[in-house]
């Protein structure tokens, strides 16, 4: 993450990496209408010690927790953007899971409709709690 200001001597970053799903975003009405490949993923800042020391999920961020957020929200929704998908996500995380401090959120779409040969597009959003908010 670029703000080590964030961090504490406790702070670990929980990632899930490269969720794939099938979904219908886009500005073209094509690609709402046929759908395409979606992947995301989602780097968590916190404070995960007590969760070590104890060996106790109740402690963490709960990944498959968040793996049904980032789903609900891909599949369950037709953006244009996939700012706004990234954004989206990335505000949920942050609002279901008080112990996140800090969300990045990736969301990368494949064979992009520009004209010409592309692997995928890609954003990343990153937030976080403003100071003194949350665990």
């Amino acid at each position: 993450m670029p703000d080590s200001s964030r961090h504490t001597d406790s702070t670990g970053t929980v990632r899930l990496v490269n969720a794939v799903f099938y979904a219908h975003h886009g500005v073209m009405q094509e690609e709402h209408r046929i759908g395409g490949r979606y992947e995301v993923d989602v780097a968590m800042d916190l404070d995960f010690r007590a969760a070590a020391e104890h060996d106790d999920l109740d402690r963490t961020v709960d990944y498959e927790q968040v793996y049904t957020l980032i789903r609900d929200h891909v599949t369950g929704n037709k953006f244009y953007l996939i700012e706004k998908l990234a954004y989206l996500i990335a505000h949920a995380v942050l609002e279901s899971f008080e112990i996140v401090e800090y969300a990045e959120v990736t969301v990368r779409k494949a064979n992009p409709p520009v004209g010409g040969s592309v692997d995928r597009a890609e954003v990343v959003y990153r937030a976080g709690r403003p100071q003194g908010e949350g665990a």
